[in-house]
């Protein structure tokens, strides 16, 4: 009875996964390299969006999981995702010392 139950809770789930039809796409939606660019810019993207409602950080219509990845390569590895500097800081253990003089 629980399989049944976990089987049909997955199968529900599953009919509320967005879905489009492969002719919705046009044939010059924005792909892999405009999505990279896309995520790149999205901190200015972004503020612009705030003031003028004409643009947007995400591209609609786009051709799906290619732009998504760019987008997704675009923030995290070359924009606001990237670690820009590498700070190393180490304890030094100075050893002095003391001679005496005579």
């Amino acid at each position: 009875m629980k399989r049944v139950v976990i089987l049909a809770t997955a199968f529900t789930l599953a009919a509320c996964a967005a879905t489009q039809q492969a002719d919705a796409i046009a044939p010059a939606a924005p792909g892999f390299l405009l999505g990279l660019w896309h995520g790149f810019i999205f901190p200015v993207a972004w503020v612009v969006s705030l003031i003028v409602p004409k643009v947007a950080v995400y591209a609609v219509p786009n051709n799906g999981g290619w732009y998504d990845f760019g987008y997704f390569l675009g923030i995290v590895v070359f924009g606001v995702g990237a670690k820009r500097g590498h700070t190393v800081t180490r304890d030094r253990v100075i050893n002095v010392r003391a001679r005496r003089i005579d």
